[in-house]
């Protein structure tokens, strides 16, 4: 009985030792990891911080390889949908063209603050967009800089681009966004084409045409309809190692990585009353085509989340000084995390022009 007890506390003390090593070892991983990504490039930069915004603490991150290149800012999707918790595997590709700032916008991602919530407009959201370009003009001493909007960062980008021209060298919109109202009327459109054969799938799109409205519940059921006919947003999943991206993230600590993930249903429902609002819509494209700076667009072409043929027949209304659609073949929404060495070389092509 001794024998068997004695066997038993050995077995259990070497299961102890191998989980305390893997334990060391994933921290001592994360932390060569976490230092690589914190290095300096010789001739760039490499800086996060937190800058006043009207009244509010907003994060932003600033990477590059040469402080010399054009500067390019990164409006996440959403609106709320902050991508700081990885997003630097995909925004750095750009780093050698271009001098990057991520932004997590007013109370998303590491900007959320649960003591100080606020309505959401379209009003704050574009005197943000002011004030954090003047701030970055100011910090980086360059006269204009780029735009690049991924889903709602392509409508909130376009209409700084249109109401602020002068502050700006380029508009770059992926996943382009140009309507509320005409983008859902086409996604229940085709997704009514879908069903037809699939009664299951008919009753959730009856439910979903039914309501079309904020919700957090709305949207996941909007979510789940593309994603049961192959046009959801991850549907080609990532073309990087989204547990390394995350265990290695300069920016946050293993807390701040849960705190970001579970924080993303309460930013959901803060941002729900402007998502798909009147205030929304007064930021519609719709009839409006002029712009004074280069005007791109990257976008999938079975992209149902914002509307692909929609973005296509803006784009040919667009009068700018330069413009050029690019497209990706098979893409749907997801195209930054799923085929972001693809977009990266779009990325590059603009820069050279």
């Amino acid at each position: 009985m001794n024998r068997i007890a004695n066997t038993s506390l050995k077995i259990l003390k070497w299961v102890g030792i191998v989980i305390l090593s893997l334990i060391v070892m994933c921290f001592l991983t994360r932390w060569i990891g976490q230092g690589v990504n914190k290095i300096t490039p010789k001739d760039g930069i490499n800086k996060s911080m937190y800058v006043d915004i009207n009244g509010s603490k907003q994060w932003i991150s600033i990477y590059g390889q040469d402080k010399d290149n054009p500067v390019l800012l990164y409006l996440h999707g959403g609106p709320g949908s902050a991508t700081s918790g990885y997003d630097y595997a995909f925004t750095r590709k750009w780093s050698d063209v271009y001098t990057v700032v991520t932004w997590d916008q007013r109370g998303s991602g590491k900007s959320y603050d649960k003591e100080h919530l606020q309505t959401i407009t379209a009003d704050i959201m574009m005197q943000d967009g002011k004030a954090m370009t003047e701030f970055l003009r100011d910090y980086l001493q360059v006269n204009k800089i780029t735009l690049l909007g991924h889903s709602w960062g392509s409508y909130f980008g376009a209409n700084l681009a249109l109401e602020y021209p002068e502050y700006y060298e380029a508009f770059i919109g992926a996943g382009q966004f140009i309507d509320w109202y005409e983008n859902e009327h086409r996604l229940y459109e085709a997704a009514l084409s879908w069903s037809e054969n699939d009664p299951e799938g008919r009753e959730m799109v009856e439910e979903w045409g039914a309501n079309r409205d904020s919700t957090v519940a709305d949207m996941m059921l909007r979510h789940a309809i593309m994603k049961r006919y192959g046009y959801g947003m991850m549907k080609d999943g990532m073309d990087y190692n989204i547990f390394t991206t995350l265990l290695f993230n300069p920016y946050y600590s293993l807390k701040g990585l849960l705190d970001f993930f579970n924080e993303q249903e309460a930013v959901s429902e803060q941002y729900a009353s402007f998502w798909g609002s009147d205030d929304f819509e007064k930021m519609s494209l719709l009839d409006r085509y002029d712009y004074e700076l280069p005007y791109y667009n990257i976008n999938g072409d079975i992209d149902y989340q914002t509307n692909f043929e929609l973005a296509c027949e803006y784009f040919k209304l667009v009068n700018a000084p330069a413009k050029q659609l690019f497209v990706m073949k098979n893409a749907t929404h997801g195209l930054l995390e799923s085929r972001s060495e693809e977009f990266s070389g779009f990325v590059h092509q603009i820069a050279a022009h």
